[in-house]
């Protein structure tokens, strides 16, 4: 289970569904340790993330490059399954990926190994 690995250790074989499952039990925990504060936190979350001017399935996928810019496997998780979830299809999210690409180079390019990890593991 990831939440027991040493603070460092990395596996190129990582569960991008034991990522997403660790990313809601720390927002789980958020909300039992701070209520009012994960409240207004789903809240707003809620609204950006619904249809608007930009639908959620577009959001999910920005939310797959800014996960990639920033290097998060938990979001790159969360926001792969969500774009799935919204009827996104795999060239969409790979697109998503490169446009990450286009600002982070290499080493961006290099972290949509967790992309291809997480359509793998969510497909099974």
């Amino acid at each position: 289970m990831l939440i027991n690995r040493k603070f460092g250790e990395n596996k190129m074989d990582d569960d991008m569904n034991e990522y997403f499952k660790a990313a809601q039990a720390s927002l789980q925990r958020l909300g039992q340790e701070h209520p009012d504060a994960m409240k207004g936190f789903q809240q707003f979350f809620g609204a950006v993330k619904a249809d608007g001017a930009i639908s959620a399935k577009v959001k999910e996928l920005i939310g797959i490059a800014l996960s990639i810019a920033y290097q998060c496997k938990f979001c790159v998780a969360w926001h792969v399954k969500h774009a799935l979830d919204q009827g996104a299809t795999k060239e969409e999210i790979i697109e998503a990926s490169m446009v990450a690409g286009t600002l982070g180079g290499g080493p961006s390019l290099m972290f949509t190994k967790y992309v291809f990890k997480a359509l793998e593991d969510f497909a099974k």
